[in-house]
């Protein structure tokens, strides 16, 4: 018989690169039995789901697309070459398959219907494309027909990169600024924040970017537990396609605050909701951050006029919580709002008011009892303005920025980046990169005290044209946790939209390995 030798390390290698999911490390990072840290390789492939942005008529959308660039020895390791992308490097977002609905109005259908000799996107044709890394791309799509995207990056270009997708909304009842850092597919999403109100009109919009169809799973809690649904055999999401579904249709209950569960029995999807208030505008409510017994919820605007937190704990045991505030000097513990109690199962909210009262900060949900963590999810609905000038934002928890972290799309003027150390002091880099028509890239150091947030106008781009990306790196301490807020100001109205920064996992932890593994060949 012929022994064909394996080595451990090689397989593992091509499996997390290639995948870009495959973390194989010691337990909290050890090195490997043999004494050696695990290498850091790149990944190879990365995919992306934009959800369709609006279907209001007057919707102005701004795509924007970016990978930062790696260290040069990377790049040279890479591509064997110090410059320019090698031919297999892509990096492209290409429209969904036709958008489907589940049946939701008798106002749908005929908007569908309306909609049915409309000139529809060509699917195989990019509407963005990645060219290099450190130099983001964009693109715009108007009126209520731009689909959802879908794209995968290989290569260079799959490390870090990440899409931004921006929709203004002038009037109307979607009316507001919409913005969405466009996901990875996963199994698993919760979406606390949500609502069924009659005031509210909450789509939950999932995004299959496979070439094989999955089945994706609703679940919907109140503060007394699980809402009866008529779901029972899951919503199926054909390949390549995107279906928007009008949570009002799902039960008859009217419950003000919703947490949102969605899971697939087969395949993989992307899960956000688009939340609109007939008062307040509308935004994206993207998914919170893991269970955890402690949550960070990064970037509330120093003007905030109304914050509401939404929590839910997914596990079997309730959770008392210590609510406090990050501010520029330390933390604050809301008057009236020292401890939240949220029961196994429900969902729970309480009413933060002015929170912030002119200083910028983030929330910090801890466990009340220390050493008796319980797991939650969490986001805050936060509101600026007043009266009929109101605009209203989702900031879900936040995981830490961990290496590397960036958000596309922003602009000259209206960004605020807000850095939040929530347990030992911390220093990052920010990196503002070149602009998609034009500069030269920036970089700034913050030092973050132990237990604050600091809100800063982040660094510009020399020369700017266009809008550009920043990437946050963690030189020291930390864990850091961060957000961006965008405010596009139009007549008189605040409009306004935050995302949360999380480590973009741009490479894999492989270890050494001097076992190798025989496979006999008869």
């Amino acid at each position: 018989m012929n022994r064909t030798t394996i080595s451990l390390i090689a397989a593992a290698t091509a499996l997390a690169a290639i995948t870009g999911f495959a973390s194989l490390t010691a337990p909290d990072g050890a090195a490997s039995a043999g004494g050696k840290a695990p290498a850091r390789l790149p990944v190879e492939r990365s995919s992306l789901l934009c959800p369709a942005p609006s279907n209001s008529e007057l919707a102005e959308t701004l795509y924007t697309s970016f990978t930062p660039p790696a260290a040069k020895q990377s790049l040279a390791q890479d591509s064997g070459s110090e410059d320019g992308a090698a031919e297999t490097d892509s990096a492209e977002l290409k429209p969904s398959a036709a958008a489907l609905s589940l049946p939701d109005s008798e106002t749908a259908k005929k908007k569908d219907k309306g909609r049915a000799g409309a000139k529809k996107p060509t699917r195989d044709k990019a509407v963005l494309a990645v060219k290099e890394p450190g130099k983001p791309v964009s693109a715009e799509a108007n009126g209520g027909e731009a689909p959802a995207l879908v794209g995968t990056a290989t290569g260079r270009l799959a490390p870090g990169w990440t899409a931004q997708q921006t929709t203004t909304v002038a009037a109307g009842g979607g009316r507001g600024l919409l913005g969405v850092s466009c996901t990875a597919p996963d199994t698993d999403f919760w979406l606390p924040g949500a609502s069924l109100a009659e005031t509210r009109q909450d789509y939950v919009h999932l995004t299959n970017p496979d070439d094989v169809g999955a089945v994706a799973d609703i679940e919907l809690y109140g503060k007394d537990g699980a809402l009866k649904t008529t779901l029972t055999e899951g919503i199926p999401v054909p390949a390549g396609s995107s279906v928007p579904v009008l949570l009002s249709t799902l039960t008859a209950d009217k419950a003000a605050d919703v947490t949102v569960h969605v899971t697939t029995r087969t395949g993989r999807v992307g899960a956000v909701v688009r939340a609109a208030d007939e008062v307040a505008g509308s935004d994206w409510l993207g998914a919170s951050a893991d269970p955890s017994g402690t949550t960070v919820l990064p970037g509330i605007p120093a003007d905030a006029t109304s914050v509401q937190l939404v929590a839910f704990a997914p596990g079997d045991d309730d959770a008392d919580l210590t609510v406090q505030l990050a501010g520029t000097t330390g933390r604050i513990t809301p008057a009236g709002h020292e401890t939240l109690h949220v029961k196994s199962g429900m969902t729970a909210s309480v009413d933060l008011a002015d929170v912030t009262r002119g200083e910028a900060g983030s929330l910090i949900l801890s466990p009340a009892e220390k050493g008796r963590p319980t797991p939650v999810v969490a986001a805050l609905r936060v509101v600026r303005g007043k009266g009929a000038n109101k605009e209203i934002a989702f900031i879900p928890a936040a995981a830490p920025v961990g290496t590397r972290a960036s958000v596309a799309d922003n602009r000259a003027k209206g960004s605020v980046l807000a850095l939040t150390a929530p347990g030992a002091a911390a220093e990052v880099k920010v990196t503002a990169s070149a602009g998609t028509k034009g500069g030269s890239e920036v970089v700034k150091t913050y030092r973050i005290k132990a237990g604050t947030t600091q809100a800063v106008t982040p660094p510009v781009p020399s020369g700017l044209k266009g809008s550009y990306a920043l990437t946050v790196e963690t030189l020291s301490g930390g864990p850091v946790h961060a957000s961006r807020t965008l405010e596009l100001a139009q007549d008189g109205i605040p409009m306004f939209t935050v995302q949360t920064l999380a480590d973009d996992r741009g490479t894999v932890a492989v270890p050494e390995a001097e076992q190798d593994l025989s496979v006999l060949d008869d």
